[in-house]
């Protein structure tokens, strides 16, 4: 068995509605065009004014790099 190599990517997801739908759609989007997503790192979120007026958070996406 070979060893893996792994990459590490930034995504920022937003939504109306929830963090969940974020990280669902930049995940969904990216894996369009990225190839075996393995994980991800969610780093921060948004706060306006004290209150969530629109999700938005930063994620690392990790992914394997082909052989």
């Amino acid at each position: 068995m070979g060893e893996h190599v792994y990459k590490k990517i930034e995504l920022i997801g937003s939504s109306p509605n929830s963090i969940t739908e974020a990280i669902d759609g930049a995940i969904s989007r990216a894996s369009k065009t990225t190839r075996n997503l393995d994980w991800f790192e969610v780093d921060e979120g948004q706060i306006v004014n004290g209150k969530v007026a629109h999700y938005q958070v930063v994620m690392k996406v990790g992914f394997r790099i082909d052989e």
